[in-house]
């Protein structure tokens, strides 16, 4: 039997995908987060004739981008330095269990299926999700549902008709969130110690 993992952007939204997927027939249980549920069910879906599927989310953007250590001196670190530090990627913090939750039903799943928003960061959340899930499974396929509302006809068509993800939309997500790290840091250091002398 196929078991398959899909991940929502928020908890309504993976419960009505479950409702609509399973005509009904879902059963709740609880993840390592207390705000993000999973609903399972068994259906005829993803060319297999009895798939057991778990449906859970996340809550928005899982990663984030930060400076390493070295960087966080504001009055040791030279602002330019900030627009060619190396930066990193982690957890948002209060967004570990839902990582755990991911992981821990990567290692029960055979396939991951992003169901995020499907707008420019609905995608880049998706990425993340994927990455995490990936880090588990490095060769579990993933694949992307397009939808622009959640009703049954709209479902139903996006899980016959997955793709992946956009690569390119992904990459300028990226991209915007690295320059605003740089750009906020930089001025918000530039402008609070260019203040501060005034006020001495």
């Amino acid at each position: 039997m196929m078991r398959a993992l899909f991940v929502a952007e928020k908890n309504d939204a993976a419960k009505s995908i479950a409702a609509i997927l399973s005509r009904g027939a879902s059963a709740r249980r609880d993840s390592r987060s207390k705000y993000n549920k999973i609903y399972q069910f068994n259906a005829s879906l993803l060319n297999e004739s009895n798939c057991a599927v778990a449906v859970t989310s996340v809550a928005g953007h899982l990663l984030q981008h930060r400076f390493p250590d070295a960087y966080k001196s504001w009055t040791e670190t030279p602002m330019a330095s900030l627009f060619s530090a190396p930066v990193l990627k982690g957890v948002i913090v209060g967004m570990e269990p839902i990582r755990e939750t991911l992981i821990e039903e990567t290692r029960l799943s055979d396939v991951l299926v992003i169901w995020t928003d499907c707008d420019r960061e609905g995608e880049g959340i998706g990425a993340e999700v994927a990455s995490v899930c990936l880090s588990v499974k490095p060769n579990m396929p993933v694949y992307r549902a397009r939808f622009s509302e959640i009703t049954a006809s709209a479902i139903w068509h996006a899980v016959n008709n997955l793709g992946r993800l956009d690569r390119r939309v992904v990459d300028a997500v990226e991209c915007r969130s690295e320059l605003d790290l740089r750009i906020g840091a930089a001025f918000t250091r530039l402008q609070t110690l260019h203040l501060r002398s005034f006020y001495k």
